[in-house]
């Protein structure tokens, strides 16, 4: 059997007898189509891409005996565990599984790569979307118990965010409270709110329906627990708690940056909602300083600006240097990680006895990292400059709940950011690895985006080899694009080239194995793949 991409040029992928083998033992209908959203995948007599020039075709081909071979199970213990995101939009806001047919294909495909499992962000605005403590598993327990099927293993996002790009907004009676009372939203200094998630100055405020919540987080953590019992510790061997704006730990600093600059600006800080104001007023009047807690730092630039733009960022003679600027900034990024506390602690309780690895997301914030200030840090949550580590709270807090970090950006290196954004993601990341190392927390790895830029899967390959090798990895995001013949060679060869597990003794053929009539594969022995 063959598995083609037709078109005009052709790029064998996957020329391993495993692949081969595998494919041998799936069947497809003949004439299926699979579609997902504007493009078209099928598996079967034809598919296609259909905007994009590209099908998929199964075809029979000469063949010859090869001697039968076991398959390598993946020993975890030994390298790293792949995991491939599934669409964010994989279960619509309907609560259906949306491009069904096309993800179990794609799971199928996954599987005869060899990748250990997948990734699946639950909404809340799903799940819990008409009235607090309703819940509506179905459209996540269909999607789970297709991944039980394929045979792969399931790490789970619980996501108390909103998503603009997935169309999926916070459940409808939030909003609902919301627009009642909009102080439960992140706010800067104009009066724009954030209206993705909840301000983390509410976690113990009882605004929703007479609860705070870290109780509705707690609750909606308890019904997931009961309504995956069954594949919790076994299909679903992971689960990472939403700790802020798309699921990160970091304050929603950049949400007014404007697309068209090419450099981002430094970002504002998001401390101006009623609650938020409350804190630092009781922070100012609690330090004897009842003045410096009437708001934020006057002196700071907008979104779009330069550190240099106003005073707050500047190198030499700064206000984030001034007493003024610590008290600040203390205050800031202290509530930031007990907010993480908070959440990371509920999650231990919730799945501490489930077998299951336990994760939080911290964010790459890497521009302006070459000043001495690190401004887009500062106004995100991470009190970081050159002369303080910012990160060493954060992982020591991980430890204590025992915690993973998913540190996001590994496939981006220095030499491809703009040099005047003074940006470095490889000392970042460095850095926050340092301080999880000194504590014991282990690190997963995870891409920038889904279109992973030239030079980016050397830069993960560097990341998923070595003693100090990730623990996992995250690979954003399954769809069109991912199968498409611009990426999924690329994608094939990161998969090749991680480091290999040690083959089982029970995989290794008996001598009465080896004596058994040979098998057919293919003379070609792989996929093929061709461009329109």
């Amino acid at each position: 059997m063959e598995v083609s991409v037709i078109g005009s040029s052709q790029a064998k992928i996957l020329k391993t007898d495993l692949a081969c083998r595998e494919l041998g033992l799936l069947s497809f209908k003949n004439g299926s189509r699979v579609s997902w959203g504007k493009s078209q995948i099928s598996f079967g007599r034809s598919c296609g891409l259909r905007n994009s020039g590209v099908r998929f075709t199964l075809k029979a081909v000469q063949t010859e005996a090869i001697r039968p071979q076991k398959i390598s199970r993946p020993q975890s213990q030994h390298g790293v565990r792949l995991y491939v995101g599934l669409p964010l939009d994989a279960v619509s806001y309907c609560n259906v599984v949306n491009h069904a047919k096309a993800i179990a294909a794609g799971l199928k495909a996954l599987k005869l790569l060899g990748v250990e499992g997948v990734e699946l962000p639950i909404w809340w605005g799903v799940v819990e979307k008409e009235a607090m403590g309703k819940y509506d598993w179905s459209g996540y327990l269909a999607l789970v118990e297709m991944v039980h099927k394929v045979g792969l293993k399931l790490h789970v996002s619980l996501c108390f965010h909103g998503s603009k790009h997935a169309k999926i907004p916070l459940p409808e009676w939030v909003i609902k409270i919301g627009k009642q009372n909009p102080s439960i939203f992140f706010t800067d200094h104009t009066g724009q709110q954030y209206k993705e998630c909840l301000s983390l100055a509410v976690d113990e405020v009882p605004v929703l329906e007479g609860k705070t919540p870290v109780e509705v987080y707690n609750d909606f953590c308890e019904s997931f627990k009961s309504s995956f019992s069954s594949f919790i510790g076994s299909t679903i061997d992971g689960i990472s708690m939403g700790l802020g704006p798309d699921g990160e730990l970091r304050y929603p600093s950049h949400q007014g940056l404007s697309r068209s600059s090419k450099v981002p600006g430094v970002g504002e800080f998001q401390c101006y909602d009623k609650s938020m104001l409350a804190l630092l007023k009781e922070h100012g009047e609690t330090t004897g300083n009842p003045l410096w807690g009437l708001g934020g730092p006057h002196d700071a630039p907008v979104y779009d600006a330069s550190p240099s733009s106003n005073s707050f960022f500047k190198d030499q003679g700064g206000s984030w240097e001034s007493p003024y600027g610590d008290f600040f900034l203390s205050w800031y990024s202290s509530l930031l990680v007990r907010h993480a506390d908070r959440l990371l602690s509920l999650a231990s309780s919730a799945f501490g006895n489930s077998e299951v690895a336990i994760c939080g997301k911290v964010p790459l914030v890497h521009q302006w990292y070459k000043t001495r200030s690190h401004p887009a840090e500062l106004t995100a949550g991470f009190y970081n400059t050159q002369n303080r580590d910012g990160y060493e709270v954060i992982a020591e807090m991980f430890a204590q709940h025992s915690c993973k970090m998913i540190l996001p950006g590994m496939d981006l290196s220095d030499e491809g950011q703009l040099q005047e954004g003074l940006s470095s993601p490889e000392q970042l990341l460095g850095q926050i690895w340092s301080a999880c190392k000194k504590h014991g927390v282990e690190v997963s790895g995870e891409n920038s985006s889904d279109a992973v830029a030239h030079g980016g899967f050397e830069q993960i390959r560097k990341h998923l080899s070595g003693e100090d090798a990730a623990h996992s990895f995250f690979y954003q995001r399954m769809g069109a694009y991912f199968f498409s013949p611009e990426h999924f060679p690329s994608f094939t060869q990161l998969v090749r080239n991680m480091k290999q597990p040690q083959m089982h003794t029970d995989d290794l053929l008996s001598e009465e194995e080896k004596a058994k009539e040979p098998v057919a594969a293919t003379s070609e022995s792989g996929i093929q793949m061709q461009t329109a």
